[in-house]
């Protein structure tokens, strides 16, 4: 072997191994999709988004009240803070409502079904007594209950319809009648319309609309056949258009959709066109919190049934957009639990405060956006009042308790541990556990045991 220059032999270099391929790498967007698939199908999914979207929803809409009334209470010679007290108030009752409604039994529920129909119907009928119920804004629809404080029976009156509807086709599906259209409609349907015949008398065409949203969605759950179904939204039609034809208010209500005046003619479209105004003049994020110029007089109900319109005033479209996505996870989840149980009475009770809440948050937004005529509903959890948010709350806590009733989240729900360790149970010779990265191997002792 030739020496090199410097009298050392020469280096081998070692043979270069062939590159091994290494794992193909996953796309960073198809790994955040399952991931999110994943996280989707937990068994707990509908519970959080239940409990965390009602909560937000409830605190965003305290926010909003409190800057939304300032002026309104103002101009009443009342405190700033007037309203959003009482609203402050009302969800601390609605809170402790929520959790015993979410801590009750099946079984409990549905025997508070008839008791609370009854309580209903004697209030919605006590409206019309008179010296006892009072008009607002022309609908006589409320009982005044001493000082400042007031009830609406109408709002109790859905919680009423789900729960008894409920049971009433349970119990017709476990006896194997809702085939016969007979048992489907009788006596569902005509207890509907004694309820929607009190509201009427009152001339509350906004509740009644969702009374009736609520009646559909029962039927169709119990599998109602198209024509039965047809028939009786035929009906309603008729009766709803005969109801607006004959009423001077509501035909110009109708007149207003797509206003752009607050002037059309004879008609005076103020309330919708200034709603259009705050969401236009509020951008993508909004003029800011408690800087709305529409709720100094120019936009009416700005507090209550135009709450929307204030918040993409001062919020904009980044806070309309965040209010809508809680309301759409709340109803997917309040779908997913009627469909993931076996329980007839959880699977219709559970798709009627759905369809409660759903329509009810569709019909205020479509009025403030232009695309519905003005009904006069609140939007549910976020629009002051007191009336409507006690009910709303109970069904909140029915949607919880159905949605821990599930075998699969109940089974979650027993396996979750303490965060800080369980503590042991008196009595119990159990060993203690604790939540730490140390663990103590089974069966050695610790030094000087015996």
């Amino acid at each position: 072997m030739p020496g090199s220059r410097t009298g050392r032999p020469p280096v081998q270099r070692a043979a270069r191994r062939p590159a091994v391929p290494g794992p193909p790498r996953e796309n960073p967007v198809r790994t955040l999709v399952t991931r999110a698939r994943k996280a989707w199908d937990r068994p707990l999914t509908a519970y959080y988004l239940i409990l965390g979207g009602s909560l937000l929803i409830t605190v965003l809409g305290l926010v909003m009240v409190y800057s939304a009334s300032q002026i309104t209470a103002l101009q009443m010679s009342l405190p700033g803070s007037y309203f959003f007290r009482k609203q402050l108030l009302a969800a601390g009752i609605g809170a402790v409502l929520l959790l015993a409604a979410s801590r009750m039994p099946v079984k409990l529920h549905r025997a508070l079904a008839y008791p609370i129909l009854a309580g209903a119907v004697f209030l919605m009928a006590l409206v019309q007594v008179p010296g006892i119920g009072v008009a607002v804004n022309g609908n006589q629809n409320w009982i005044a209950l001493g000082g400042s404080f007031q009830l609406q029976p109408s709002e109790f009156g859905k919680l009423a319809l789900v729960l008894w509807g409920a049971d009433l086709l349970a119990r017709k599906q476990d006896r194997r009648l809702l085939t016969q259209w007979k048992h489907m409609l009788v006596p569902l349907v005509p207890a509907a319309f004694m309820l929607l015949g009190l509201i009427m008398l009152g001339g509350d065409m906004g509740t009644a609309i969702i009374l009736t949203a609520i009646l559909f969605g029962l039927l169709w759950l119990a599998g109602a056949p198209t024509r039965l179904f047809a028939g009786v939204l035929a009906v309603a039609v008729l009766l709803g258009a005969l109801l607006i034809g004959t009423s001077e208010n509501r035909m110009a209500r109708l007149s207003c959709l797509g206003a752009t005046e607050p002037q059309t003619g004879p008609v005076d479209c103020w309330q919708a066109v200034h709603g259009i105004y705050a969401l236009a003049s509020g951008g993508i994020f909004g003029s800011g919190l408690g800087a709305s110029v529409e709720k100094w007089g120019q936009l009416p109900e700005a507090h209550t049934d135009f709450i929307f319109a204030v918040t993409g005033e001062e919020l904009g479209l980044a806070g309309t957009l965040s209010v809508l996505a809680l309301f759409a996870a709340l109803g997917y989840a309040g779908i997913r639990v009627a469909g993931r149980t076996e329980d007839p009475f959880v699977r219709y009770a559970a798709g009627g405060v759905t369809t409660w809440i759903t329509a009810q948050a569709v019909i205020n937004m479509g009025a403030v956006l232009g695309l519905l005529p003005i009904a006069g509903v609140p939007l549910p959890l976020f629009s002051y009042g007191g009336s409507a948010l006690l009910p709303t709350m109970f069904a909140i806590g029915l949607l919880i308790a159905f949605a821990r009733e599930d075998p699969a989240a109940r089974m979650a729900l027993a396996m979750r541990q303490p965060r800080f360790g369980k503590k042991r149970v008196r009595g119990s010779q159990g060993p203690r556990r604790w939540n730490t990265m140390r663990r103590r191997a089974p069966g050695v002792r610790s030094s000087g045991e015996r």
